[in-house]
């Protein structure tokens, strides 16, 4: 937002230097992106000169010899000048030989296609003070001749470029700012005057214009909570034309392209006061009235800016007996704006939602500075100030008169709010001591009245300090203490020793989480990526479930394309993949952690999550990596899981059906249940979801999620265990088990059988798959699974008799325990 400090010195005095100002407006907690001067610099040898004769250049057919008078600086001139814009009498600025131009420009006397030119007249881009350059700069006020430019022009302006934070919205304006600036310099703040006392309000804002055909007949509200205050005025008989000098001048300077007297105004208000108010052309509301309501579906209106807008009912127009006339507290409509024929005008100033302007102009794409004051919160109380102000500045720089009473809807003012303050709490929270006479005056700056004051044992004063309507931002005692120590200046605070408690304990278990397992994918050569949070809903329905899709919806979605929470982080990491595939890149591993949400029998699990994708590799290399497979993908998940205490290796996996989270039948399995605490799914995506997200080639991925309370509380702890010295013995067993029986599961059971078989006395080291066998001699319906077992004892090496001997054991216990048969 950009602050006039000529405007700004209106209502409160500033002498103080523009740093100074910079400064003071920076430590009471706005941001200056930009100081901007404005105006024509210092210009030296740059005088008022007046054209005595203009004659055509011998030797040039555009330029001509002029004869100007400079006056006591060096008398008659003769200047070669090419612009075609002035006559003899134009009275012009005229740089003589020596002085300098912006950007370092040097005049000197020379010659000009053989003619002597002592001297340069100057356009208004010469000067350093516009953009014109067509022609001369011709001062229309005749100033003396010989008098120095600096002296003539009008004299510049310093903006401040702020930056108002969102919970400030009482700063968007000049008196919002200057209000800051009075308390910091310890000045009086000066409101403007308003003339205009105003007439009774219509009661249920009804008016009959027997009196004056051109009164506004009615004003209707049918959406009161979009719209708690609704005031339309009637002016007649005004006229249409520039804007004074002063208030163009107002508007240039913040970088408001001026328009016309009473649009002038309306932005004029606006940018004092920081209420938004717009002017309608009477005689083109239909039927004499105005109607605040719901837009209907589909429904289109055409607005200033030229753009033509389709609306839906969940959007607040101001209608009149045809139409929409205006999207509520963004922008009006073309059809009904104020041009060089209005004579009668209809001046809005009224309060709106900000969650239905917000979210109106999100969703059209359309903001203005009406609607970015809307969207951060007006002052009810400040709209009837900011209405009779307009009104004045109207009457004074476009005539007309009020005609008739002011349509009022709704407005009941804010009941006061008071906070309760005492002046050792304010100490205790600073940590250092202010005097409390400096308190109080620090909150009166402000206008943070103190209306009760008495003495509290213990703690000092107690106040009870009112609260005014524009600072919505002021609830709890806190934050009194913020503003007594912003007025008394942060930069202020003593030096002190930082005394504070330490934090005891580990880190939460998710953060801890999160760095296992992004240490060991980044290890692994995955690529960490963070992806959106938000997903839509067509992708989960289509992916994942129609279900899903219900239970996941965010009430009130920023985008269509973000309307629900993500269910799996394997979606945003398939974008990424396809963005590097786009781009030539050569990323095809790539992994996240992050908050995923899963939908389990109408209930949602919030889970910490981490997964990743693996891609075809698309790089030429000397020696290629060997393609993932599902192999690949489950190692890498046993480790995600093992960052969470789990041992997926014991537990037992399914084969991933249907198009839940987009697997790839036949090629993808899953362990755990969410409702069990967590759940894993790994292998290759579907090749179809692939597609549809524009990646090329197979894609294997993995993803494991947990509760967040199901994580260890304290990290678990990695303990050294000696390995043996001796060798290992190795006996291989091939079982035949129905082909429908997962490897694991008779791994698992081998397992078992092999500790009750080796008793304490050695251990069985490792069960492994190393054969899968289907075909010509097996029963039908099953399959061979060989297995070689390793045997080892850590204080000796085994005998063939301990070994063999709990070999046959393991195999008794196979056969009495199981259907398993062995293969001879």
């Amino acid at each position: 937002m950009k602050i006039s400090l000529n405007w700004l010195r209106d209502y409160v005095a500033l002498d103080a230097p523009v740093d100074e100002i910079t400064h003071a407006i920076t430590f009471l907690g706005f941001e200056v992106e930009q100081v901007i001067s404005t105006g024509a610099p210092r210009l030296d040898g740059v005088v008022v000169g007046e054209v005595l004769a203009r004659e055509k250049h011998p030797n040039a057919d555009k330029l001509s010899v002029c004869q100007v008078d400079v006056g006591p600086a060096g008398g008659v001139k003769t200047i070669v000048c090419g612009a075609q814009n002035y006559q003899v009498g134009d009275r012009v600025p005229v740089a003589l030989p020596g002085a300098v131009l912006p950007g370092d420009f040097v005049i000197r006397q020379s010659k000009i296609r053989g003619q002597l030119s002592d001297g340069m007249m100057c356009s208004g881009r010469e000067l350093g003070i516009g953009d014109d350059h067509q022609g001369l700069l011709i001062l229309a006020d005749r100033p003396e001749i010989g008098r120095p430019i600096n002296a003539v022009l009008p004299a510049g302006d310093t903006v401040f470029d702020i930056e108002v934070t969102p919970n400030r919205p009482d700063c968007l304006s000049h008196l919002g700012i200057a209000r800051e600036l009075a308390a910091w310099f310890g000045t009086a703040l000066k409101y403007p005057k308003i003339k205009y006392s105003g007439h009774a309000a219509v009661p249920s804002g009804e008016a009959a214009a027997k009196t004056d055909p051109h009164l506004l007949r009615s004003v209707r509200v049918d959406a009161p909570d979009d719209c708690p205050l609704y005031m339309a005025h009637s002016i007649v008989g005004v006229k249409v034309g520039p804007s004074p000098a002063w208030l163009q001048e107002r508007l240039r300077a913040v970088g408001l392209r001026p328009v016309n007297n009473v649009v002038d105004v309306t932005n004029y208000v606006m940018l004092e006061s920081g209420q938004p108010l717009h002017a309608f052309d009477a005689a083109k509301l239909a039927g004499g009235q105005i109607v605040v309501r719901r837009a209907a579906d589909r429904e289109k209106i055409a607005t200033l800016d030229g753009r033509e807008h389709t609306l839906d009912d969940r959007m607040l127009v101001i209608a009149d007996g045809a139409g929409p006339v205006a999207i509520a507290g963004i922008m009006g409509g073309e059809h009904s704006g104020v041009g060089p024929g209005t004579a009668d005008l209809v001046l809005e100033c009224a309060v709106f939602n900000a969650l239905f302007v917000r979210r109106t102009s999100r969703s059209l794409g359309l903001s203005s500075d009406s609607s970015y004051r809307y969207e951060r919160g007006v002052d009810p109380k400040t709209a009837e100030e900011a209405a009779r102000r307009a009104l004045d500045l109207i009457i004074e720089t476009a005539g007309g008169r009020v005609a008739g009473a002011v349509h009022r809807i709704g407005g009941g003012l804010p009941s006061r709010r008071e906070i309760a303050l005492t002046t050792a709490f304010v100490t205790e929270r600073l940590g250092f001591v202010i005097p409390e006479a400096d308190m109080k005056a620090a909150l009166e700056s402000l206008e943070l009245a103190v209306i009760r004051e008495e003495a509290a044992p213990g703690a000092g004063l107690s106040w009870t300090v009112a609260i005014p309507s524009w600072r919505s931002d002021l609830d709890r005692p806190i934050d009194l203490v913020e503003e007594i120590l912003r007025i008394h200046g942060t930069d202020k605070i003593p030096p002190a020793r930082v005394i504070a408690p330490g934090l005891v304990g580990e880190d939460d278990p998710v953060v801890r989480f999160n760095r296992a397992v992004t240490a060991y994918l980044v290890g692994h050569d995955f690529h960490e990526c963070v992806t959106a949070t938000l997903r839509s809903a067509q992708e989960t329905a289509t992916w994942v479930s129609q279900t899903a899709a219900q239970e996941l919806a965010l009430a009130n979605p920023f985008a269509e394309d973000q309307s629900h929470l993500r269910p799996t982080l394997i979606m945003g990491l398939l974008e990424t993949l396809r963005l590097n595939q786009s781009r030539g890149l050569p990323m095809s591993r790539i992994c996240e952690t992050g908050r995923i949400f899963i939908e389990l029998n109408g209930q949602n699990f919030e889970c910490a999550a981490a997964a990743f994708v693996i891609a075809d590799d698309p790089a030429r290399r000397w020696r290629p990596r060997a393609p993932a497979d599902f192999y690949t993908a489950k190692h890498h998940v046993e480790a995600l899981a093992g960052a969470a205490g789990i041992d997926l290796s014991r537990e037992t996996l399914v084969p991933v059906s249907g198009p839940y989270y987009g697997w790839q039948e036949g090629h993808s399995a899953a362990a755990g249940e969410i409702a069990s605490g967590w759940t894993a799914r790994f292998g290759r995506l579907n090749l179809a979801m692939v597609r549809s997200m524009g990646v090329a080639g197979a894609v294997h991925a993995g993803v494991f999620a947990i509760l967040p309370e199901k994580l260890p509380a304290t990290p678990s702890g990695r303990r050294h265990v000696d390995f043996s010295l001796f060798p290992a013995a190795l006996r291989d067993l091939a079982l035949i088990v129905d082909a429908g029986t997962p490897a694991a599961d008779v791994r698992g059971t081998l397992e078992r059988a092999g500790r009750h078989a080796v008793g304490g006395a050695f251990a069985l080291e490792s069960v492994g798959v190393f054969d899968v066998y289907h075909g010509q001699g097996l029963p039908e319906g099953t399959k061979s699974l060989a297995f070689s077992l390793v045997f080892r004892a850590a204080d000796r090496t085994l005998t063939d008799q301990e070994v063999n001997a709990a070999f046959t054991k393991l195999q008794d216990d196979i056969l009495k325990s199981t259907s398993y048969q062995i293969r001879k």
